[in-house]
């Protein structure tokens, strides 16, 4: 008896010891992955981003006719009395502060892009002072950083190009790479980081010290594993960015911009399966192509139901995650939605991936 638990107790013992190798190998495997240093190219982004020439343009008729219109004369003209001699031609644009009304649009355009596209506040809050990622036991606790210029914030200090290495490359201001899920953003234009920027700077300060993300027991062994992904190791450090987004339109181009932010759950080739970044609970994304698995017999009216209500043709309801995207989703304009089916219609089927 007392040999058979002599045993037992040395091969408790052993797996106890094993077990406690593979946590500090873990934990060490994941201190060095969050320890490298990236050097991503540097960008001159301008914010706001300048007026183009045809928006100077079509503001210039705008506001000749806004003069014209209220320098017209009223009532009969008096006989008799000769015309004033001509106007001096001046520029209707003169004294206009073109960088005001470049700023306006862009705070207004940069909303847009928070409340129907990016869905920034699902991870940083509703007013930006700092939000939640991912809160579970087996995956650990990431807090999205606060965005405003109050206490504890994270970009108090940030450049442009400092928000295009964390937003577009993954990569923080020290080099190292974020937990942000930048893979979602990296194909965002120069101009829409630009509007984003400065939607944020309407934000007032607030003062919020986030606490630096921790792993659960399976967020460590994904991580010492490489089987959770960080940007910054998969983001190209010189890529080009376009300055300006496609154009606005029912398109297929315009729509495979806008799902930029599906394929870090639907995957690039828009396949689905599981989902590597989020709790194990959460379900295998659907197939948004062709294939009798995903989208095959439906039709744009059902497609675009399910995204603004979030039921299926069978009244079947959509579960979480993609349950967090409804309220961004309806706030999508009818031809960003239209363009987004053009996209998907246009993949060819592929099978559901693994």
């Amino acid at each position: 008896m007392n040999k058979g638990m002599k045993i037992a107790g040395g091969i408790v013992a052993a797996l106890a010891l094993g077990l406690g190798g593979v946590v500090v190998w873990a934990n060490m495997a994941v201190g060095t992955r969050l320890a490298q240093t990236f050097t991503p190219h540097t960008v001159e982004l301008q914010v706001p981003t300048p007026l183009t020439e045809a928006e100077i343009v079509q503001l210039r008729i705008d506001k000749k006719a806004e003069l014209d219109a209220a320098a017209a004369p009223t009532g009969d003209v008096e006989l008799g009395v000769q015309p004033d001699e001509p106007a001096v031609v001046v520029d209707p644009l003169e004294g206009v502060d073109l960088n005001a009304i470049a700023l306006e649009r862009a705070e207004a355009r940069g909303k847009h892009l928070v409340e129907a596209r990016f869905a920034c506040v699902e991870c940083h809050g509703r007013d930006f002072s700092g939000g939640v990622m991912v809160d579970d036991g087996a995956m650990g606790t990431w807090l999205g950083p606060n965005l405003t210029p109050g206490k504890g914030s994270r970009t108090l200090e940030y450049t442009p190009n400092d928000y295009d290495n964390i937003v577009r490359h993954g990569v923080k201001k020290d080099g190292t790479p974020a937990i942000m899920p930048s893979e979602d953003f990296m194909d965002m234009s120069d101009r829409e980081l630009s509007d984003i920027i400065a939607y944020l700077g309407t934000f007032p300060a607030i003062d919020n010290e986030v606490p630096a993300p921790t792993f659960g027991p399976i967020g460590t062994m994904l991580m010492a594993t490489g089987k959770l992904p960080l940007s910054a190791e998969h983001a190209p450090m010189d890529a080009t960015h376009k300055l300006l987004p496609p154009q606005t339109a029912p398109t297929a181009e315009f729509g495979k911009h806008l799902s930029q932010v599906c394929t870090g759950c639907h995957r690039a080739d828009m396949s689905g399966g599981p989902i590597q970044i989020g709790p194990p609970d959460w379900p295998p994304s659907g197939n948004l192509t062709r294939h009798e698995d995903g989208l095959k017999t439906w039709t744009f009216e059902q497609f675009d139901a399910l995204m603004r209500t979030g039921k299926r043709p069978d009244d079947r309801e959509l579960l979480a995650p993609m349950t967090l995207m409804l309220p961004y989703a309806k706030q999508m304009t009818d031809v960003e939605m239209q363009a987004l089916w053009a996209f998907l219609q246009s993949l060819p089927p592929t099978p559901t991936g693994e």
